[in-house]
């Protein structure tokens, strides 16, 4: 569990940072900037869900099994 919540928390930030390069590499509204650069965000989005439900899942298992 701690991995697959490191794997998702690099996923997060990973993600942010292509974000940010799309959006920094080209200085016009180019359409294919925009749609990588929304991808990357939903990406992003995808991880932080994911974050959540294994820190969720490890705290119910450790109160009602312990």
């Amino acid at each position: 569990m701690k991995y697959l919540v490191v794997a998702a928390f690099v996923g997060i930030v990973v993600s942010l940072g292509s974000a940010l390069f799309f959006m920094m590499r080209n200085g016009r509204n180019d359409k294919r900037t925009g749609d990588r650069m929304a991808k990357a965000l939903a990406a992003r989005v995808g991880f932080s869900i994911l974050l959540f439900l294994c820190i969720l899942i490890a705290w119910f298992f450790k109160k009602f099994l312990y």
